[in-house]
């Protein structure tokens, strides 16, 4: 099969595209359809503006308000939580499809490290017992202590237990309260269709790296392991070698090729694709647009990297930085915070990526983007430092 060779702005066109950022984000909201062309958004606690959640997905319609998201999860059961890279929501009508992902994630957490002190199965089974007697508790419902020293990301037995049935899909998390999880048994929140319907081993598996590649529109196999981390980079890469897909070439922002796989309808897809739209958005720095930092480097020249866990007088940028995409390409990152006791997005800093010129209608676009932000933050005003 002849290699296709792809362009630089063509790859960066088609990479935005598939993530939801290609088109102007207004019109309609069908926020399960979001999600599902996404194949799941990554869950993070900090609310620096919004947590990234929310902020994700209100980059890509600026209709989406917070709220809705705790609706399709508590109230329509439409997606679920688990782990990808990540803990994230996904669709539900992957359940199926992620079963495997429960037994990995089991198999992998009973024996970590990190899980040291975790209950054994008696003490688990009496967690379980009250759940499904009181009905979903949370965390804050039991009271086991940290022993020993209580280093950053240790946990109380309780937690541990509770973390650990979720992961194996023994519990799920039914709702949320201030982003507090709240633990059910699995079987009271999943759909019954859906968690007898069984596939084999090898079904989850071509439907994982196929939903990866979809979702991706290019990459190797080591890209396709990586987007779920729901297979490994061997099964990834013997599907790759089993199933039709086109070989292509990716012309990097450096101006050099890569190798890499497309999907079967991939020279359909060019045909359909368009220039993404000029509007200026403030992404979040989880986006899964900028998540993986080689693939971002390579498509943009434009190096990232979050710092929030980085010592301050390391960090390159500050606390959380949010990238600034134009178009096709980062045009600078931007430090902003906001405080809704005085109902203010206040703008720390401004960074104008090197090379990118910055005239009056460039600081009109961001001024308008700070203002819509600023409306989902439930804050009134734009306050600069001096």
């Amino acid at each position: 099969m002849t290699t296709l060779k792809i362009d630089n702005r063509t790859a960066r066109w088609l990479w935005l595209a598939q993530q939801g950022l290609g088109e102007t984000p207004t019109g309609p909201l069908d926020l399960a359809g979001m999600i599902r062309d996404l194949g799941f958004v990554q869950l993070d606690t900090i609310q620096v503006v919004a947590r990234a959640h929310h902020h994700i997905l209100w980059s890509r319609n600026q209709n989406y308000r917070e709220p809705m998201l705790d609706r399709l999860l508590a109230r329509d059961r439409a997606v679920f939580e688990h782990f990808t890279h990540d803990a994230s929501v996904i669709p539900m009508e992957f359940l199926p499809m992620w079963r495997r992902q429960f037994d990995r994630m089991r198999d992998y957490y009973g024996r970590a490290g990190w899980v040291k002190g975790l209950p054994g199965p008696e003490d688990r089974a009496r967690i379980k017992a009250r759940i499904t007697e009181e009905g979903p508790l949370s965390t804050q419902d039991f009271d086991t202590r940290i022993e020993g020293d209580k280093a950053m990301w240790r946990r109380p037995p309780h937690k541990l237990a509770l973390d650990y049935m979720w992961y194996a899909g023994e519990l799920a998390t039914c709702h949320r309260v201030n982003f507090t999880k709240v633990y059910d048994l699995a079987e009271r929140v999943f759909p019954a269709e859906l968690r007898e319907e069984r596939l084999s081993e090898a079904q989850q598996i071509d439907w994982l790296c196929h939903g990866a590649l979809d979702r991706m529109g290019f990459g190797t196999p080591g890209d396709v392991q990586r987007f779920w981390d729901a297979v490994t980079r061997g099964e990834a890469g013997a599907w790759a070698e089993a199933a039709a897909l086109v070989p292509v070439e990716i012309e990097g922002a450096d101006g050099t090729w890569a190798k890499a796989l497309a999907p079967a309808d991939f020279e359909t897809r060019l045909a359909c694709l368009t220039p993404p739209t000029s509007r200026l958005r403030i992404l979040n720095p989880f986006d899964p647009a900028i998540r993986d930092r080689t693939r971002l480097a390579r498509l943009f020249g434009f190096e990232y990297r979050v710092e929030m866990f980085v010592p301050a007088a390391k960090r390159i940028w500050g606390y959380y930085v949010f990238p600034i995409l134009e178009g096709d390409r980062f045009v600078g990152r931007i430090e902003i915070k906001a405080d809704r006791r005085s109902s203010a997005l206040n703008v720390l800093n401004l960074w104008p990526e090197p090379g990118v010129k910055w005239p009056a209608a460039r600081h009109r676009k961001l001024e308008a983007e700070l203002l819509r932000l600023a409306r989902f933050a439930g804050v009134t005003e734009i306050h600069r430092r001096d």
